[in-house]
């Protein structure tokens, strides 16, 4: 029966009886002291425990997936009194809990609207006798305000194939490009983002940024160090608060100075979106801190290792913390700005991808219209015409001079999807 009793019940009684006995001498205030940690501890994490099942100790009504009380194993806690052994419950997850993961990581996304997508992760031990790997997770803030979480998959270690497939999988099941992407500083992380979002901006982290700043710099000069960086990652002129960081401690302290300024565009890129948007949208803490209760729920999980277990207690964590999210405001006004911000990304993208094939054709256009026409003379071009109006067809005649060279120049046939190809068949269609 006494196995049936929580632990710290049965450390309670073990109190009760030592008091009821007397502490006069030091051996029994000390065991005094250690029986009030231990029962400190196991109510602790029977507290948790009861979190995650979503029930106490005593009470029914399960809820489906959440998983059940398995027993208890003992632990140790070294403290100056020596050794203290408690017991830390222990709860089997089901595979209901793994049905319902399959089903969000392959739900459809086509419904976020999302402004702002923030991406982590996180170092598990997938396999067994295998070092950590990262597990990804994803998370957004639509256009309306609202929070939502959107993946969680295995991203191996975060390099440019892993972090690919999981976006991919990710615009697959209907996510649109987002405005801003919120990232930290992984190679990989930000190769993947620059392929499979091209039209978003990219954001470094600023609490990964200034880690990797404290790690570079003199403990001494690190507090005059933090403002500097921190008054020119959230300026309104950033750029002169970086010259000046730089000219500060670009000859004292050079990898302070390189670091600072490595990747600052991306640092500074939250400065383009709403003010009161920018607190929340230049760093991914809301992921590390529901990684720190994914890794406290690992203590009362028994054999959590391996890809499937740790994907089931990770799931179990962060959707019911996002059930807990509190979105951010949105009023009109930042609706505006977002969706100028929004035309003028598509804008950029439109730019940067329009193909360069035209300006080309007609330059080359040019050079055989001068050498093939005499004074006065029009250049050899046919006319067509269309619903608007006259309109002048630029390719060459077969006959031209140009054609004729060309044709005896290339004595194979050029791919029509080639650059070389695509100008030739444009000016040479016969």
């Amino acid at each position: 029966m006494e196995s049936r009793i929580p632990a710290s019940e049965r450390t309670s009684q073990k109190l009760s009886e030592l008091l009821t006995e007397g502490v006069a001498d030091g051996d029994a205030r000390a065991e005094l002291l250690k029986l009030a940690v231990r029962k400190i501890v196991e109510e602790a994490l029977e507290a948790e425990v009861a979190e995650v099942v979503g029930r106490g100790y005593y009470e029914g009504g399960a809820t489906p997936g959440a998983g059940y009380r398995n027993g208890y194993r003992r632990s140790r806690l070294r403290t100056a009194e020596g050794a203290i052994e408690y017991g830390v419950p222990q709860v089997a997850v089901t595979e209901r809990l793994w049905q319902e993961y399959e089903a969000f990581a392959g739900r459809d996304l086509s419904e976020f609207a999302v402004a702002y997508l923030f991406v982590d992760g996180v170092a598990e031990r997938l396999h067994a006798g295998l070092p950590r790997e990262a597990v990804l997770c994803a998370w957004g803030i639509t256009e309306d305000g609202h929070k939502v979480l959107l993946h969680l998959a295995p991203g191996t270690k975060e390099d440019t194939a892993s972090c690919t497939a999981f976006f991919e999988d990710l615009k697959r099941r209907g996510l649109a490009d987002p405005l801003l992407v919120v990232i930290d500083g992984a190679p990989g992380l930000i190769r993947a983002v620059e392929t499979c979002f091209p039209r978003a901006l990219r954001q470094r982290c600023l609490v990964h940024r200034t880690r990797n700043l404290r790690s570079k710099a003199p403990e001494s000069q690190w507090p005059e160090i933090a403002i500097r960086a921190r008054a020119a990652y959230e300026a309104a002129s950033p750029a002169l608060l970086r010259d000046d960081f730089v000219q500060a401690y670009g000859r004292e302290l050079p990898a302070v100075a390189q670091c600072f300024t490595d990747d600052f565009d991306a640092c500074i890129a939250h400065l383009r979106f709403p003010l009161r948007h920018r607190k929340v949208i230049r760093t991914t803490n809301l992921l590390e801190r529901l990684f720190l209760e994914e890794r406290r729920r690992t203590k009362i999980i028994p054999h959590a290792f391996g890809e499937r277990p740790v994907l089931k207690l990770m799931y179990a964590a962060v959707i019911r913390a996002a059930d807990r999210w509190r979105g951010i405001t949105v009023g009109e006004f930042e609706q505006r700005q977002l969706k100028v911000i929004r035309e003028e990304l598509d804008r950029a993208h439109v730019e940067r991808v329009r193909p360069v094939v035209r300006p080309i054709a007609r330059q080359i256009i040019q050079q055989e219209s001068d050498l093939t026409r005499g004074p006065g003379r029009r250049p050899r071009s046919t006319v067509t015409k269309h619903a608007g109006g006259r309109h002048s067809d630029t390719r060459l005649h077969a006959d031209s001079p140009m054609c004729q060279s060309a044709k005896g120049l290339f004595s194979v046939r050029l791919p029509a999807r080639s650059l070389l190809g695509g100008i030739w068949h444009q000016l040479c269609p016969h």
